[in-house]
């Protein structure tokens, strides 16, 4: 069985120990895709949403809740995230509408923004349904993933 870092030798979780790393610069970027029907897709993009500006607003959502990692995933450490951006990219099919959503977290320290970033989309997407929940109760959240992340020890990821 491999070795957990969360876990000690008696089998309880803990959260790392970071402060003997090296600070860096260190990067992630994360994806995630929201699948609706056109009509929900229209509604956004021509802002006519009832709740009002649904991609500005769940940027804003998903700001805050890659600042707020920490108080919602055990163990991760508190950041002093440098810079956040969520950004979109509604497109249509024939059949559905999707917005794609992009964000990238940056710092400089001692442990990675991966979870940060992951977290800014999902939070982001969760906002998107909720405020279309009442037009497209079939709204799908689906492939929130690292794209990239760069610096610490273990250098450059790029998924391929």
């Amino acid at each position: 069985m491999p070795n957990f870092t969360h876990i000690d030798s008696e089998g309880k979780a803990r959260m790392v120990d970071v402060s003997e790393k090296k600070s860096t610069a260190r990067t992630a970027v994360a994806s995630g895709k929201v699948i609706m029907e056109l009509l929900t897709l229209k509604k956004i993009t021509e802002q006519k949403a009832k709740k009002g500006n649904v991609l500005e607003t769940a940027r804003i959502a998903g700001i805050m809740g890659a600042k707020k990692t920490a108080e919602l995933i055990p163990l991760c450490h508190p950041l002093n995230v440098s810079h956040i951006s969520i950004d979109f990219f509604p497109e249509s099919t024939q059949e559905k509408g999707i917005i794609n959503i992009k964000s990238s977290v940056s710092l400089f320290g001692q442990t990675g923004v991966e979870m940060e970033a992951l977290t800014g989309v999902s939070v982001a997407a969760l906002t998107i349904y909720d405020m279309c929940k009442a037009y497209d109760k079939g709204i799908i959240i689906s492939e929130v993933m690292l794209l990239e992340k760069t610096g610490g020890k273990s250098g450059i990821y790029k998924r391929e």
